[in-house]
């Protein structure tokens, strides 16, 4: 509905930084179409003042000038036409965005979420290790670890021949353990209490 006299934000051109808002962007809309570099240049200063009422905190950095400089070139959109008191040639970094972070459900890491990140990173060092008495001793933990995580998260059998058979799946066949030979700890299941969780007062 397009009610006359009404501005909606979202019938608005996009602002650069928002927490200026709206009248700070319109000061510097005014300075860019200001006719002389004098005149451009006395606007540009009262809106950096303006700038940094509006935005306090900033004065907690100590080079919060330039910040706000580079700000204001950055609403300016390289138009504002001004002797610039700071370098503001690398404002453009201020609005880029980050690159995205590898999320680890990217890798295989979603295949073996219920053994956790850790268990992960293992299978992987122990593609790569040796055969002998370190790697055994870690291949027994690791075993160990992967058969108290099947009984806490619940994913199904937490048998010895469940965890001899994800241990080789999950090191590409580096790993391989004869259930009838490889003994694992005997891990008692955690029987949830069936009761209200209320205590018996005494007599």
């Amino acid at each position: 509905m397009d009610i006359k006299g009404l501005d909606y934000n979202t019938q608005r051109e996009k602002l650069v930084l928002s927490e200026y808002g709206r009248e700070i962007q319109k000061m510097v809309d005014v300075a860019i179409g200001l006719p002389t570099k004098e005149e451009r240049m006395r606007c540009a200063n009262a809106i950096i003042r303006q700038m940094e009422m509006k935005n306090p905190q900033i004065r907690q950095s100590e080079d919060y000038m330039q910040t706000l400089w580079s700000h204001l070139y950055l609403m300016g959109r390289n138009e504002l036409d001004i002797d610039w008191p700071f370098d503001v040639s690398n404002a453009e970094k201020i609005s880029s965005k980050p690159q995205p972070m590898a999320h680890p459900t990217n890798e295989n890491i979603s295949r073996i979420r219920h053994y956790g990140r850790l268990v992960g990173e293992v299978f992987e060092k122990l593609k790569t290790m040796p055969e002998g008495p370190e790697r055994d001793e870690l291949v027994r933990m690791t075993a160990n670890q992967m058969k108290r995580d099947l009984m806490t998260w619940g994913h199904g059998s937490m048998d010895d021949e469940r965890i001899a058979d994800d241990l080789a799946r999950f090191t590409d066949g580096k790993i391989q353990v004869d259930p009838s030979t490889f003994r694992l700890d005997h891990i008692t299941p955690i029987v949830p209490d069936s009761g209200n969780g209320k205590k018996k007062k005494k007599k």
